[in-house]
């Protein structure tokens, strides 16, 4: 991909940003990850429509594009919560159309009163912990979970987590930890920063450009729903943040065999002495290297995929790994 083809060069090195590269990397190596962003979305394009064609269906839907990253638990995890508050969001959007989506209603109502009145107290429930609950985001099921294959389903309880949920919540909170690291020494106007590049996505007000990027027209037959560009373009940001956090721990590797090696030269090389007002080293960015091997890294077979094949080597799986 050349320099004048690259569409996303902004948004990935903001997304690099947030996931811990504090310098600017290179324009090859932005270009290099767009680039796998790019072959990782027209590869689960090419999947789902397969998964349509088995079940009789020329286009896609959202669970094709769930079911290829069904392995991953804790990002499948992520993912429903993500399209439950977006229906929350859709849901209290066409409320205020309608002209229901007056707060003062619902504390009026009887029912929140009720609550509001039963819990009272410092540790009982107040009328907007009880508009909460009337707005409680929604559960998204999946027709290959177990709870699906009976007409009558079990209620569930408030407090009740699943281990996927479990699992998902554990790996959001050692990204918030990881975040919380990375903004502790940062000024006001770098939070501030930091905090716009969260928000940067491939698809989020740039559909018609996103769905030129990926091919639509020529990968699928079917024009994918704004749900399916919304999902990819969750996707997409879990991707880069992968390859980004992989290169970064493929480079702290590569320096730490470095500063071995130099320092089993028996101390031919002297080290600089820095002065007393000598500002912090200048951080090397990621380069394409690194992201190749981060790359190559989470395209290695898994246990489960060798015991699938009795151990054996060769050639036996082809196809392009998701990140």
């Amino acid at each position: 991909m050349s320099a004048e083809k690259a569409k996303y060069r902004l948004e990935i090195q903001q997304m690099m940003f947030v996931s811990g590269e504090t310098g600017e990397p290179s324009h090859s190596t932005t270009l290099l990850i767009e680039e796998i962003v790019r072959s990782q979305v027209i590869e689960m394009l090419l999947q789902c429509t397969q998964l349509a064609h088995r079940r009789g269906s020329r286009t896609i839907s959202t669970d094709d594009l769930i079911f290829l990253i069904r392995h991953d638990r804790a990002k499948v995890s992520r993912l429903r919560t993500y399209l439950s508050w977006k229906d929350v969001r859709k849901t209290a959007k066409e409320n205020d159309k309608e002209g229901g989506g007056d707060p003062t209603d619902l504390l009026d109502d009887p029912t929140t009163t009720a609550a509001a009145a039963a819990g009272g107290g410092a540790g009982g429930v107040s009328a907007v912990d009880a508009v909460g609950k009337r707005q409680k985001k929604s559960k998204i099921g999946l027709p290959w979970e177990v709870s699906s294959y009976f007409s009558e389903q079990v209620p569930e309880r408030e407090d009740d987590e699943d281990e996927d949920e479990v699992e998902a919540n554990f790996a959001t909170l050692q990204r918030l930890k990881n975040a919380d690291e990375r903004t502790r020494g940062m000024t006001k106007d770098e939070y501030v920063h930091w905090s716009e590049c969260r928000q940067a996505s491939f698809t989020f007000r740039k559909g018609k450009r996103f769905r030129e990027w990926a091919g639509f027209g020529t990968v699928t037959e079917a024009k994918p729903n704004d749900d399916i560009v919304d999902i990819l373009g969750f996707l997409t940001f879990e991707i880069v943040q992968t390859l980004t956090e992989e290169a970064l721990r493929v480079k702290e590797a590569e320096e730490k065999v470095k500063a071995q090696s130099g320092a089993g030269l028996g101390g031919r090389k002297r080290k600089r002495e820095r002065g007393l007002f000598a500002g912090e080293e200048e951080r090397t960015p990621v380069e394409a290297r690194h992201v190749e091997e981060a790359f190559r890294r989470l395209q290695a077979a898994r246990p489960k995929v060798r015991a699938m094949r009795n151990f054996g080597g060769g050639g036996g799986r082809t196809r392009l790994g998701l990140v």
